[in-house]
């Protein structure tokens, strides 16, 4: 079992800058802004000789009884609840708060071992600025750098060194990675508490509260998943603020990671050109796809008509994606779920042996054959899987540069239905064979070929002469 590492402290003291130090990742968003992080965040540690797990945490303000601050809070002390050790982390620029002297004593009377880990104490002595820290009672301060990796390594080995080495190999087990992505406030964090049975991320009735990408790992019928919940996509003229610049680019890194993107969408309004966007993005990476229309118990029969003719109207080109109508609030709509996730993904990896593809390929041509381009009908002889994650079906032939884009579309349901291949892209490429004798010039003539050509002529003299 990994010890885990649980980073916790007042808002801003660079605890995403040291989970991505210890993680050698930029898994976290980083910036000058207190209360940038808000949910738990786990990353695989990479540094020192034993394997461990880190977990980033939100600014701790425990005071605070009402509001995101409150919710933060929460998210953080369940966080030391799972903690092997905890860093608490302190500034040691700005010395002791009262906030630090608060989150200390909170975090002494739960009994975990304590590291007190003192931050951005480049260029300083650290005897110094150590010094006032050891009045909040809790050791020996380690004195380090995150921004530049000042003594991190000896960090990890004396956070670690309680621990034995382990002794089992890691699960290297391959398991699906799972995106949950759509518009602000459409209910992506409540569906993953929905999924976990716990309330594993903030989720508050205010656009814009997710604002990183959160990875969470879980177990079901005996399956493992890793869950990630991404923030809100807008309309790149909607996004202003940087911090949501920055979450974007990690919603859109998210769904790059991932094997299947569960596209969210919500019922009570309607489906927007911002939604097709977006699925248009998730198309365009090539990902597993299942879309669920949340919220669809607050509707009646003539709203959930209405929403069923926009979903055919405008998201006609993910037809292949399995389609789900839920409440992930009230649990209704999501037993099954995750058996569609699994034959998405189970699409998505899918190894599609070569002979099988060229008889389809062959019995496809035969039925439909491709149209005449120029003087001549292009001509498929063979096929083969060239990826997956979408697969990626390479079709080889000559004049192929001639195959019109909507026989490319037939040769895609085509292999689509014999394979059975639901909720995922399917790519097919054509690879058009070289003339080995296209760039050859004519050399210089043999007398043995000078003699055979001579007489060839001679006898069409005779014939036509």
């Amino acid at each position: 079992m990994k010890p885990t590492l649980v980073l916790v402290g007042r808002p801003n003291v660079g605890k995403s800058t040291l989970f991505n130090r210890l993680t050698r990742s930029r898994d976290a968003i980083v910036a000058d802004i207190p209360g940038l992080t808000r949910d738990r965040h786990y990353g695989h540690g990479r540094l020192g000789d034993k394997p461990h797990l880190v977990v980033d945490t939100g600014g701790f303000e425990p005071v605070v009884k009402a509001g995101i601050l409150h919710a933060m809070a929460k998210q953080t002390l369940q966080a030391v609840d799972e903690a092997d050790k905890i860093l608490f982390i302190v500034d040691g620029r700005q010395g002791v708060t009262s906030q630090d002297k608060i989150i200390a004593e909170q975090l002494r009377r739960t009994g975990h071992n304590l590291l007190l880990v003192v931050n951005k104490t480049e260029g300083m002595i650290t005897s110094v600025i150590t010094a006032e820290f050891h009045e909040l009672g809790l050791g020996e301060p380690c004195a380090v750098s995150a921004v530049h990796g000042d003594n991190i390594n000896e960090l990890v080995e004396f956070a670690l060194a309680d621990f034995p080495e382990p002794t089992e190999e890691e699960d290297r087990e391959k398991h699906p990675k799972i995106a949950i992505v759509g518009r602000p406030n459409v209910g992506k964090s409540t569906l993953i508490n929905a999924l976990l049975g716990e309330e594993r991320v903030i989720a508050f009735d205010q656009p814009g509260t997710t604002r990183d990408s959160i990875y969470v790992d879980f177990d079901r019928n005996g399956k493992r998943y890793t869950l990630i919940d991404t923030a809100g996509l807008r309309r790149r003229g909607k996004v202003f603020e940087t911090i949501e610049k920055f979450s974007v680019v990690k919603t859109l890194q998210a769904v790059e990671d991932a094997n299947v993107v569960v596209l969210v969408l919500d019922a009570s309004n309607e489906i927007s050109d911002q939604d097709a966007h977006v699925a248009g993005f998730i198309l365009e990476a090539g990902r597993a796809l299942v879309v669920v229309v949340n919220k669809w118990d607050g509707l009646d029969e003539y709203q959930r008509a209405t929403i069923k003719r926009e979903l055919t109207w405008k998201l006609a080109f993910l037809s292949f994606a399995k389609l789900h109508y839920i409440s992930a609030l009230r649990g209704s709509g999501m037993k099954s779920l995750l058996p569609s996730i699994d034959t998405a993904y189970a699409a998505a990896m899918a190894k599609l042996p070569t002979p099988k593809l060229t008889r389809t390929l062959l019995a496809a041509v035969e039925k439909h054959p491709p149209p005449r381009g120029g003087m001549s009908r292009p001509k498929l002889r063979y096929a083969h899987q060239g990826g997956s994650n979408p697969p990626l079906i390479i079709v080889h032939g000559s004049m192929l540069n001639h195959v019109p884009e909507t026989y490319r579309r037939y040769l895609e349901n085509t292999f689509r239905t014999t394979f059975k291949l639901e909720g995922t892209p399917l790519r097919v490429d054509f690879k058009t064979g070289k003339n080995p004798y296209a760039d050859k010039k004519p050399g210089p003539m043999s007398a043995a070929d000078a003699k055979r050509a001579h007489r060839k002529r001679m006898i069409g003299r005779k014939k036509y002469g």
